[in-house]
């Protein structure tokens, strides 16, 4: 076999939508180890902070590696400063971790994808972090991971500017769903993070199993 057939990786389907009173974040749970499925209960939306959280996909110890220091880092400047980074901070700071994993020689490649999602003084933001380390901001939708096009597909012919947080949390199911019933690195369950005036929370968490 194949080094890269044995990696974990979850080939996946993430999904950040931006409404007009919050931010909504949706990935499925299923990782996979070639064309087997190798866990079934990874959780790939991650809580940095209280208005902060990031979708991942990728190598699974390179997100979670690369997790752990961005959480920590956004801790130690809020103590550092007294403040919290904005979601541009934030998002710059993933991006140079990920730009530098990426082109770290290694006889294993680290390739890993985020989608950020948060609140500052600024108001909402979605960000894209790609595999190469590239930070761009999106002011409607994003979808990244294997399952994407079936997302991006459903997304693009129902969302519009003024969609508040009820609609997005329903219309992100509808798109993970699409994902979900047509891409088979995608599944086995799904979780969906709202970030308001409330702050960053899980609103959504499910299992699915598989019935033969």
């Amino acid at each position: 076999r194949k080094m890269e057939k044995e990696l974990m990786k979850t080939g996946t389907t993430t999904i950040g939508i931006v409404c007009k009173d919050g931010i909504v974040l949706a990935a499925d749970r299923r990782v996979t180890m070639g064309y087997m499925i190798a866990v079934k209960k990874f959780e790939k939306i991650i809580l940095l902070n209280d208005d902060i959280a990031i979708t991942v996909a990728g190598s699974v110890s390179d997100v979670q590696l690369l997790s752990k220091i961005i959480k920590a880092q956004l801790r130690l400047d809020t103590i550092r400063r007294n403040k919290k980074s904005s979601v541009k901070e934030a998002a710059n700071l993933l991006g140079t971790l990920v730009y530098n994993s990426i082109r770290r020689f290694s006889t294993i490649p680290s390739i890993t994808g985020f989608l950020m999602g948060g609140r500052d003084e600024k108001g909402y933001h979605l960000y894209i972090i790609g595999i190469d380390g590239s930070v761009i901001e999106h002011d409607d939708y994003f979808s990244d991971g294997s399952g994407s096009v079936f997302a991006l597909g459903v997304l693009e012919s129902s969302y519009n500017k003024e969609i508040n947080l009820d609609e997005g949390i329903k219309l992100t199911m509808k798109a993970l769903n699409a994902a979900l019933q047509r891409d088979i690195a995608s599944g086995s369950g799904y979780d969906v993070v709202t970030i308001s005036k409330d702050g960053a929370k899980k609103v959504l968490e499910k299992e699915l199993k598989l019935i033969l």
